[in-house]
C-alpha cells in the first residue's frame, strides 16, 4: 500500500513555493527537477519567458513561481487568459480606456498593463491572441509605451512578459497566424515543461499531495492508495496532465468509502494500455513493469526526436543500455542517432 506522504518529502521550487496563498510545485523526476533549475535561474532575469507544453502541465504554477524567484516578487502579478480576448475587448483588457471611448465606457480604467506596472503580466495562451492586438503588444514590449483606447496621452510602464502556449507556435508563425516578431521578443527565454506521461516519476508524490488536499477538503480520512490503484496511476496516459490527475484524486475521494483509495475509486478504467495488459492476462508485476518501461522510455524517445544520446541522458542512464531496452522491450520510434 502507498501511504500519504508528509509535505516534506516533496521536492518543490525553493521556499518561495510555500509562500501564503501560493501552490506548491511537486517534483521527483530528474526531468522536471531540472526544469525548476533552469526557472529559478530564469527568475533572476529581467527578460520576457515562453512558457511552452501541453494543456494542465502547471504552466501558470512556474509563471508564478518565476515572478516570486525575481526582484519583482513584491510587485502585482498580473493574469490574462489570451484565448478569452476578442476585439475591442481584447485591446481594452490589456491598455485601458478612458471616459467615453466607446458607448458604455463611462468611466476611465487601467488596463492590465497598467495594472502590472513595477511587476510581472503573465499572457497565458499567448498564441490566441487576436491578430489586431499583437502588433500593439509588440510595440509595448519593445518601446514600454501604449495609449488606452480614446486618448492619444501615451503611457509608460515598467512590466515583465511572461508567456505561455499549448500550440505549436512556430507553426502557427507558417500559417500567418502569429507574428515572426512578436514571438522573438516574447522567446528570449523558453522553457518547456514536460507532459506529465513523461515524468511518471511525479505521480506517487502529487497523487499523495492531491489527496491530502481533498481529504481535508470532504472531511474524510484516507490513509493512502492500495498497490492496484497506484499502477493503474503510473500506467494511465493522463492526456490532461496535472489537472487531469488532481480532478482523479478528488473524484476518488468524494466517492471513496474505505480508509484506502482502491483501483475502482478512480474511475480511469478506460486507459487503453492498462486493460491491454489485463486483457491478455498479464497482470503480473514483471509484465506490467515492462509495460510501463516500454511506454515511458518510447514517449522520452519521440519528445527527444530520435536521438537516442539525448534519451540516455534525459533517462540518466548509458546509452548502450538503452539499445538493449529499446531491443528487449520492442520500443517504436527509437531513430537512428
Amino acid at each position: 500500500m502507498f501511504k500519504n506522504m508528509d509535505a516534506n518529502d516533496f521536492s518543490t521550487f525553493d521556499d518561495i513555493s510555500n509562500q501564503a496563498g501560493r501552490q506548491k510545485i511537486i517534483a521527483k523526476s530528474a526531468i522536471m527537477l531540472e526544469k525548476l533549475e533552469i526557472a529559478q535561474r530564469i527568475a533572476k532575469t529581467d527578460s520576457s519567458v515562453l512558457i511552452l507544453g501541453e494543456s494542465g502541465v502547471g504552466k501558470e504554477l512556474i509563471a508564478e513561481q518565476i515572478h516570486l524567484g525575481s526582484q519583482r516578487k513584491d510587485m502585482p502579478f498580473i493574469k490574462v487568459n489570451c484565448a478569452t480576448l476578442a476585439g475591442d475587448l481584447a485591446e481594452s483588457t490589456l491598455f485601458g480606456h478612458v471616459k467615453g471611448a466607446f458607448t458604455g465606457a463611462n468611466d476611465e480604467t487601467k488596463g492590465r498593463f497598467e495594472a502590472a506596472d513595477k511587476g510581472t503580466l503573465f499572457l497565458d495562451e499567448i498564441a490566441d491572441l487576436p491578430d489586431s492586438i499583437q502588433a500593439k503588444l509588440l510595440r509595448v514590449i519593445q518601446e514600454k509605451t501604449f495609449e488606452k483606447i480614446g486618448s492619444d496621452t501615451s503611457v509608460r510602464v515598467d512590466v515583465r512578459i511572461i508567456a505561455s502556449t499549448n500550440k505549436d507556435i512556430e507553426k502557427l508563425i507558417e500559417e500567418g497566424v502569429f507574428r515572426k516578431d512578436l514571438y522573438y521578443r516574447l522567446n528570449v527565454l523558453p522553457i518547456y515543461i514536460p507532459p506529465l506521461r513523461h515524468r511518471s516519476e511525479d505521480i506517487n508524490s502529487l497523487a499523495a499531495f492531491f489527496l491530502k488536499k481533498h481529504s481535508q477538503d470532504v472531511k474524510k480520512h484516507f490513509e493512502g492508495f492500495s498497490d492496484e490503484a497506484m499502477e493503474a496511476l503510473v500506467l494511465y496516459s493522463w492526456p490532461g496532465n496535472i489537472r487531469e490527475l488532481e480532478n482523479c484524486i478528488e473524484r476518488a475521494c468524494v466517492t471513496g468509502n474505505s480508509a484506502i483509495i482502491n483501483r475502482q475509486d478512480l474511475l480511469i478504467e478506460n486507459n487503453s494500455l492498462l486493460n491491454a495488459q489485463i486483457g491478455e492476462g498479464g497482470r503480473d508485476l514483471k509484465t506490467m513493469v515492462n509495460a510501463f518501461k516500454a511506454r515511458y522510455i518510447g514517449s522520452v524517445l519521440r519528445d527527444k526526436k530520435g536521438n537516442k544520446t539525448e534519451t540516455a541522458k534525459a533517462l540518466d542512464i548509458q546509452r548502450t543500455y538503452l539499445s538493449k531496452l529499446i531491443k528487449e522491450l520492442n520500443i517504436e520510434g527509437e531513430g537512428d542517432t
